[in-house]
């Protein structure tokens, strides 16, 4: 058999650009067209029109089958509107909860610095495990500078709240401190005037600030002049350089720029207050730099082994010191909305299978007259595509309005400036593939269960369920099973998370939280330096704040339960002499008399502080399980202890208290010793105050503020909370967690139980003459509802058993959420399989009601 000449070859390869359909259609006419056209010898003029006319025609028959799907799919939605309705709602609330929680994680983890060449920047941290991290001493900053070999430049940072004073009213505004190269490490220039530099860094230089650009518009009314104009920050005049540019706020929320200043000579390899940020050199890589500043830090062990901790270096993307800890929480949260996702596809499959049985006759004839496999998988999948696109539209109204939601369980400017949750294009093109996807996953399977029919025997009047029928059968229990799976999963999960966070808010911390007031205060430095005018300014405070309606009684100390904490060594005397690497690490924290009394911490031997108690003799008040751990069986009254690196042999302070054991430092972290010092030792005039009220009294800060003013009303205050507050702001995370989870978990159930309601339901109705002819024969109500039950609870048994298994394993990955709660928790995980049970059954009851309503005679004769 002779080949077709070349023209015709290319000319028929062509014509695959056509449909199938058309192909199959007018193939054979087209191509004997174009050959007698190379018979009557034409040439390549009379062909290229034909060419070209493929080209042409076959986008627009793409086009033409395409709209006739898509007029076709929207008269078949229109027809069974109850159907197309339920699925998209269940459509939406699945691509609406992955919306939502990828909104937020593109936010914290997809979206890009505020800096330039952000791959480049770093966080530099020393580090030892349990004891010290985040943080460089200044005296290692300048070796790191001097001898690296993959650092472009390095700076440290710190972060305080300082006081802005002046002709205006006294304001605290979020301050940071970092030396000369900071501005050149993040590559950020000013709008207005220049950066401070290393000669403004320099130790007893002249003071300069630089402004945020809010701040700069909020206080000095965008003053255009400002650069070289002076500002009162504290107690002291500073000389404005510059103006940052707007969304500038490094680290975290700040609004001014100071130099550090620091001095080499003052400044000790053991004092860890500040960060460090760096930017690699080009073509370095973050392995590398760590490699580099480890070797260094070795370096400094052994040129300056009593002043190490025997620490290393870690190096990260500066994007991870803002995210470490969101990181794991969103990522679970990713996870847990697929499994909602994929219950509402789940879901919406089992409807578009009943769909699909109800439209077997329109198939069937379809089929008959012409139309082929894929002609109609095509339909269904555009069908189930507008059902995705109307999910999607009602996913994004669903994201639009959970994010502000969920963002709302954050304390205030507890995430950084720079994350940004409005939607934006990466957002919407997940949106668009989730949906599609969604769609498709939803579509396809009763797409090609519903075009596979025997044609003839649906046609057949009274034709039966075939084996297809079973089929598609099998594949809606299999769904249902899924379904009641992955809401044993998610169900698990959110009671873990309520767990650990109902154990985490319910610890024993060790005082009292309700109707406390904390607050902290700025006094002016030039007017107060730490001394006895500052210790008088705290008594007069203190002793206002006590005269103040509805105050039980008040005290002063550095540290607020759970907000701040002062880390030092610990030595004991006559315990072994440990080098400073050795040494315990406990809270330090100086306090007023009246604290324990105020916070409700029990004396348990000893006395309180006095105002009598100063410099002379040192005293000390020590916790419980200090005293047990380091005097045990025998009092601690008089035994001494002193603070600080051991070798500096800072003066012994005797104990002359023991009070009961209180989490200062964090409601994660195990307990750290505290010690508490009197502040008539220290005398600092800016101190924080912890408030005690009568229960059910209005809110008392107006008075506290008045009472402040009374005393000075150049004393700023900042950070009014009631310890609840504060108690609920360091459980944020947890309480985010276990409110998602919960929802999620609870709209799993929701759709779960709809799956199962819904695939009964349609068993009923298919076993109509079934029911009849048992009935008939004598089958009670009950029994027909026992048997509809019975499948029920099949169905129910084999989802919570795979359910339960997958549980023990997947919630190992919530470990480092948990608090004092394990993976697998046994009773969480029965409590989960009840209610779904409980829930399962009662959806149940239903259909199987509705089944003993047959009416015998009738059944029969509709069948």
């Amino acid at each position: 058999m002779s080949r077709p000449p070349s023209p015709l070859r290319l000319y028929r390869g062509l014509l695959w650009l056509y449909p199938p359909e058309f192909r199959d259609h007018f193939e054979r006419e087209i191509c004997r067209t174009f050959a007698d056209v190379c018979r009557d010898g034409g040439g390549l003029a009379a062909m290229l029109p034909l060419y070209l006319g493929v080209l042409i025609d076959a986008p627009k028959e793409h086009l033409h089958m395409i709209r006739q799907d898509l007029v076709y799919a929207f008269r078949s939605l229109r027809r069974d509107r109850a159907t197309a309705a339920i699925a998209a709602v269940v459509l939406a609330l699945g691509i609406g909860s992955i919306a939502t929680v990828f909104t937020l994680f593109d936010g914290a983890m997809l979206r890009p610095l505020p800096y330039p060449d952000q791959g480049r920047l770093v966080y530099v941290e020393e580090f030892r495990a349990g004891e010290l991290h985040g943080a460089v001493a200044y005296p290692n900053l300048l070796d790191f500078q001097q001898r690296n070999r993959t650092l472009q430049d390095i700076a440290l940072f710190s972060s305080r709240l300082a006081t802005l004073r002046g002709d205006m009213e006294a304001e605290h505004v979020q301050t940071t401190q970092a030396t000369g190269s900071l501005f050149r490490v993040l590559g950020v220039a000013p709008v207005l005037g220049r950066a401070f530099n290393e000669e403004d860094d320099r130790s007893k230089a002249a003071p300069v600030v630089v402004l945020g650009l809010d701040l700069w518009r909020r206080r000095y009314g965008a003053d255009p002049n400002i650069v070289g104009k002076k500002i009162v920050l504290g107690s002291q005049p500073a000389e404005v350089v510059g103006v940052m540019p707007a969304g500038f706020h490094f680290p975290d929320r700040a609004e001014l720029w100071c130099p550090f200043q620091g001095d080499p000579r003052l400044n000790k390899r053991t004092d860890h207050g500040m960060e460090a940020v760096a930017r690699l050199r080009p073509g370095a890589t973050i392995e590398q730099a760590q490699a580099d500043l480890r070797g260094i830090m070795d370096q400094i062990t052994r040129e300056h082994p009593a002043e190490t901790y025997r620490q290393t270096v870690n190096v990260f993307s500066y994007r991870d010191r803002d995210t470490k800890a969101l990181r794991p929480a969103l990522q679970t949260l990713l996870g847990a909305v697929v499994f909602v996702l994929l219950i509402a596809c789940a879901n919406v499959m089992n409807l578009l299978l009943v769909k699909a049985s109800a439209r077997a006759r329109e198939i069937a004839v379809r089929s008959a007259l012409g139309a082929s496999r894929a002609r109609l998988v095509r339909q269904l999948v555009v069908e189930s595509l507008l059902l995705g696109a109307a999910g999607a539209v009602g996913g994004c109204l669903v994201a639009f309005a959970a994010v502000p939601g969920l963002l709302s369980l954050a304390p205030p400017d507890s995430l950084p400036a720079w994350m940004n949750f409005t939607p934006n294009l990466t957002v919407l093109a997940a949106v668009t593939a989730i949906s599609v996807g969604a769609a498709v996953l939803a579509g396809i399977l009763p797409a090609f269960a519903g075009s596979r029919l025997e044609i003839v025997e649906v046609l057949k009047e009274g034709g039966r369920a075939n084996s297809t029928g079973r089929a598609r059968s099998w594949l809606r229990s299999s769904m249902v099973v899924a379904e009641v799976a992955m809401s044993v999963l998610l169900l698990a999960g959110a009671g873990l998370m309520v767990k650990s966070f109902l154990r985490l808010q319910s610890q024993q911390l060790g005082y009292r939280t309700d109707d406390i007031v904390t607050l902290e205060t700025a006094a002016p430095g030039t007017r107060y330096p730490n001394g006895p005018a500052a210790q008088e300014l705290v008594r007069n405070i203190l002793r206002e704040f006590r005269s103040a309606p509805g105050v039980l009684s008040a005290a002063g100390a550095t540290a607020v339960p759970l907000l701040d904490a002062w880390q030092r060594s610990l030595t004991v005397e006559g315990a072994p002499l440990l080098s400073l690497k050795d040494a315990p690490l406990i809270n330090h924290v100086v306090v007023t008399p009246g604290y324990f009394q105020t916070l409700g911490i029990p004396l348990l031997a000893g006395r309180d502080f006095t105002d009598s108690d100063g410099k002379t003799p040192r005293v000390t008040i020590v916790d419980e399980d200090l005293a047990k751990r380091y005097w045990p069986g025998e009092s601690a009254i008089g035994k001494r202890v002193r603070f600080g690196p051991p070798e500096d042999n800072e003066p012994w302070h005797t104990v002359v208290g023991v009070v009961g054991v209180a989490r200062n430092q964090s409601l994660r972290q195990l307990r750290r010793n505290s010690v508490y010092l009197p502040h008539g030792e220290f005398q600092f005039g800016s101190i924080g105050y912890l408030v005690r009220i009568a229960p059910g009294l209005a809110d008392p800060l107006p008075a506290l503020r008045a009472r402040l003013a009374a005393v000075d009303k150049s004393v700023a205050l900042s950070r009014p909370l009631t310890l609840r507050q504060v108690l609920s702001a360091a459980a944020w995370q947890e309480r985010f967690l276990a409110t998602v989870f919960a929802g999620f978990g609870m709209l799993a159930l929701a759709l779960a139980v709809v799956g199962l309601y819904g695939v009964l339901s349609y068993a009923v109705s298919q076993r109509t003459h079934e029911m009849g002819i048992r009935m008939a024969l004598g089958a009670t109500a009950a029994a027909v509802r026992r048997m509809i039950l019975w499948q029920s609870g099949q169905l129910l048994a084999v989802g919570l058993t795979i359910g339960c298994a997958g549980a023990l394993f997947l919630t190992r990955l919530l470990r480092a959420q948990l608090f004092e709660v394990q993976p697998g928790d046994p009773p969480t995980l029965l409590a989960v399989a009840l209610l779904l049970a409980a829930a399962a059954m009662a959806a149940s009851y239903f259909p199987a009601r509705r089944a003993t309503r047959v009416d015998p005679m009738t059944a029969l004769r509709d069948e």
